[in-house]
């Protein structure tokens, strides 16, 4: 069976855009990508597109825009892709079957969201529909809110952590300093994110306005071929290995605070590679709030239940740590419009293995890990990442 690599990649800037729409995010990227890996429009053999939308535009049929914004590809197959603020990674995790099942040798991945178009709070309820909206549709603060709650309960059952969650939104702004990309390039510094104030109010308490990543519009794009093509193109990453595990929806059915679902993932992509998180040599991971990257330490073998904060306090973490975690500044920083995280993610990880990541560099990066989850914890996506020529 061939495999598939990772071969070009195009980002877009996420923040507010001027772009309308995702049509116009989509433009931004499918074209570069393609140019990046050295293909042309006509040697793609299907699409597949992430966009979560939700209501944030009333156009929908999103695969059928990457062929509106890109003329050449409106005759290849497209399908679009849709797993909460997992959707890029199954977008990517799809076009990659398409390969290695043998229907086709080059597929093109684009994720996109355009989310500041409405008022915060249509927002927020949108945001919603990644919840058990039967039993979670009231929780006051929406998805913060939410998380705000499994904050409360980690904290109830392991002690207050806020100070490291606030040197966790820290790490992230200081490295997101260094990305282009990023939607909020700005070092806060410990004080200013573990201080309640009129600029960085309580969202959902214990998570603080610094606790929470930003409402973003952008796009990600990345072009898959199969192992021959590949072979003779500039970049090649090959997946090490990939695990897809979810968990039960509902918050009320299982631990909230154990993230049971991203720890068996890790599991087994680490047991599928052959590696243990020592070989590791950076990691992108999903921090939609500073709680997510703490209890997510422990669900990847970083600390055990409850020590995550070890990990933050002896700086194991930091891009000069033994694991730096979001170097590229996370979604703290980078912004996290839904549908592109995914993919950005996993372009961040292949930037740094190609030794392209400029400033966010990481030296002698060989491995990388990417963890990606839908809704609280539901849907856990994790790429072992590792370069194939």
């Amino acid at each position: 069976m061939t495999k598939a690599r990772m071969v070009g990649w195009a980002h877009s800037p996420f923040g507010k855009r001027e772009a309308p729409d995702t049509k116009a995010l989509m433009a931004e990227v499918a074209k570069p990508a393609l140019d990046h890996a050295g293909l042309g429009l006509d040697d793609v053999d299907g699409v597949f597109v992430g966009v979560l939308n939700g209501g944030f535009s009333k156009q929908d049929f999103q695969a059928a825009l990457v062929g509106m914004a890109e003329e050449g590809l409106a005759m290849v197959p497209a399908v679009r892709m849709e797993n909460a603020c997992a959707t890029g990674s199954a977008a990517l995790y799809s076009a990659i079957d398409f390969i290695e099942a043998g229907r086709g040798r080059v597929a093109l991945v684009v994720g996109a969201e355009k989310m500041t178009g409405l008022p915060t709070a249509e927002t927020g309820d949108i945001l919603l529909s990644a919840s058990y909206r039967e039993e979670e549709a009231n929780v006051e603060g929406g998805f913060a809110g939410l998380f705000g709650r499994i904050a409360q309960g980690y904290f109830q059952r392991f002690g207050d952590r806020s100070e490291e969650l606030a040197m966790i939104a820290a790490k992230n702004h200081a490295n997101g300093m260094a990305n282009p990309y990023a939607h909020m390039r700005r070092d806060f510094g410990f004080e200013f994110c573990n201080t309640v104030s009129d600029k960085n109010p309580y969202v959902a308490a214990p998570l603080r306005r610094t606790d929470c990543s930003l409402i973003s519009d952008g796009a990600a794009a990345i072009v898959l071929a199969d192992e021959e093509i590949a072979a003779d193109l500039e970049r090649a990453i090959a997946f090490r290995a990939r695990a897809h595990v979810n968990d039960v929806l509902a918050l009320s059915r299982r631990d909230p605070s154990e993230f049971a679902g991203p720890r068996e993932a890790w599991k087994r992509a680490l047991a599928a590679s052959g590696l243990t998180l020592d070989d590791l040599d950076m990691v992108e991971t999903h921090d939609c709030f500073t709680i997510a990257e703490l209890i997510q330490y422990e669900a990847m073998g970083l600390a055990a239940r409850g020590e995550g904060y070890k990990v933050v306090r002896e700086g194991i973490n930091r891009k000069d740590g033994k694991l730096p975690i979001n170097p590229s500044g996370g979604l703290k920083s980078k912004g996290h419009p839904i549908g592109a995280t995914g993919v950005s993610m996993h372009v961040m990880a292949a930037m740094q293995l190609m030794g392209e990541a400029g400033d966010m560099q990481i030296e002698n990066t060989r491995l990388a890990g990417v963890f990606n989850m839908g809704g609280a914890a539901v849907a856990n996506y994790v790429s072992i990442l590792e370069r194939a020529h």
